[in-house]
């Protein structure tokens, strides 16, 4: 039997500008995740939680809470951008389109800008530009992460025992 390692992730030396990233995986968003996100987070505006008042607005049914959209974009992006690195930042988020349970969310990022950290010299700065969007192809958020990723050969160990030990 072979054992072959697990995806890695990138670092620092693999990106460049203008690589675009679909993200492989897509989720789909369930009451249970909003209501729970909500509590979570102490997020009380019933548009959320609410279905009567929801049904009363615009948008006729309780909307998902944007920030758990921003963390579930986020994290589909993951494996792709940051295994390997520590999160700086999100800039320019905008939220074009509403999103409701029942909503597969898929996301791609672009990479911005790709440079040296002065103060870390293990490690890089990586911008990129994400957006996510929904079951029917419509964007439903756009934000902008800045990355401090590690270099090749200058992130942790991933240290895990061998099964049966």
């Amino acid at each position: 039997m072979t054992v072959k390692p697990s995806w890695p992730g990138r670092v620092y030396e693999d990106f460049e500008v203008g690589d675009v990233y679909p993200h492989r995986l897509g989720r789909t968003i369930t009451q249970a995740d909003n209501i729970w996100f909500t509590l979570l987070t102490v997020n009380n505006n019933p548009i959320h939680f609410d279905a009567v008042y929801a049904a009363q607005t615009e948008f006729g049914r309780p909307l998902v809470d944007s920030t758990f959209t921003l963390a579930l974009v986020t994290g589909l992006s993951v494996a792709d951008l940051s295994q390997n690195a520590v999160n700086l930042g999100w800039s320019e988020v905008r939220l074009p389109h509403p999103v409701f349970d029942g909503d597969t969310l898929y996301a791609q990022s672009e990479v911005l800008e790709v440079r040296a950290s002065r103060s870390r010299p293990h490690m890089g700065i990586v911008r990129v530009r994400t957006i996510g969007y929904n079951q029917a192809g419509v964007t439903v958020i756009e934000f902008q992460r800045t990355l401090l990723v590690y270099k090749r050969g200058h992130g942790p160990p991933v240290l895990r025992p061998e099964p049966g030990q």
